[in-house]
């Protein structure tokens, strides 16, 4: 089952040649959504392939750098005849400045447009087998992170088991595998005999702009992937903390004690256009051994089971 993920935005407030303002596409086996919709955000979708089947937006503040892009995308959308409806998340008390932002245009979208305020740790969505809850994060201003949450898949099937205690094959291992129990001639073979315990499903979460904070560990406890704010090196950390976010090294630790299988640094300052690789080695040192990369525009990332 696909969980795809397309860095479409990896910079800071200021934009580079290489890095366009804040945004994440999201693939789950089809169901697209949006996390920031930074400046430009509509052209990285065409140029990297994306599409525009998105069913939700999920912003994390309303600071340009994550918002600027939407009056442009909401418009091309319009333009391609869009049917479907069109939730944009967004935290609380910040509802009237994104209908602001939209509104500048004079314009008003063909297609249902509908604007919902979630709070720290809401249920913003549930979806086929998953959900999506927000986190408090620490920035100076309204903001939350989002964790997309899988449910627990069925344990695995032990198909010589079943065989060993007389089960024909056919439906009754289906019907084993769905919890039912199967009555044999001579005994009722149940479940739990032949299936395994649940397995997890797959984490994702994307922390938006952020100091490193508990709430943030919490809700990336054994993430598969991790997307946090590493705007700046060691060097700039004085400045990390004047400005509510995070460098890379704080980035790693706080992946390192979530127990994360992959992190992904973004919101990289423009200080670093020329060459972002001493933010993935500070990571790697704090995280210890772990996986840590700068991402890139345009780099898709496939977030396996974690098996």
């Amino acid at each position: 089952m696909t969980l795809r993920v397309t860095f479409l935005g990896t910079s800071g407030a200021i934009p580079t040649a290489e890095r366009n303002p804040s945004a994440i596409h999201l693939n789950r086996e089809g169901e697209q959504l949006l996390f920031d919709c930074g400046e430009g955000t509509q052209r990285q979708m065409m140029r990297f392939s994306t599409g525009f089947s998105i069913s939700r937006i999920c912003l994390t503040h309303v600071h340009g750098d994550h918002v600027l892009g939407l009056p442009g995308l909401l418009q091309t959308l319009d333009f391609n005849d869009r049917a479907e409806p069109l939730t944009i998340h967004t935290p609380r008390g910040t509802a009237d400045n994104v209908r602001r932002l939209i509104s500048a245009l004079d314009t008003r979208p063909a297609f249902s447009l509908e604007i919902e305020e979630v709070g720290e740790g809401d249920l913003v969505h549930r979806g086929e087998e998953y959900e999506i809850r927000t986190f408090p994060t620490e920035h100076r201003t309204r903001s939350v992170g989002y964790a997309l949450i899988e449910d627990d898949r069925k344990g695995r099937f032990d198909r010589e088991r079943a065989e060993e205690l007389g089960v024909p094959v056919g439906p009754a291992f289906g019907r084993l595998h769905a919890g039912e129990p199967v009555e044999l001639e001579d005994r009722v073979v149940e479940p739990e005999e032949v299936v395994g315990p649940p397995r997890p499903g797959r984490r994702f979460v994307y922390t938006g702009d952020t100091r490193p904070a508990d709430a943030t560990i919490d809700a990336a406890r054994g993430a598969d992937l991790l997307i946090h704010d590493a705007t700046f090196g060691d060097d700039w950390a004085d400045r990390a903390r004047e400005t509510g976010h995070s460098t890379a090294r704080e980035a790693g630790a706080l992946a390192r004690e979530a127990g994360v299988e992959r992190l992904a640094l973004t919101h990289v300052s423009s200080r670093y256009a020329g060459d972002a690789s001493r933010l993935a080695r500070e990571a790697r040192e704090s995280l210890s051994g772990g996986e840590a990369f700068v991402a890139d525009d345009g780099m898709e990332i496939d977030v396996p089971f974690p098996e």
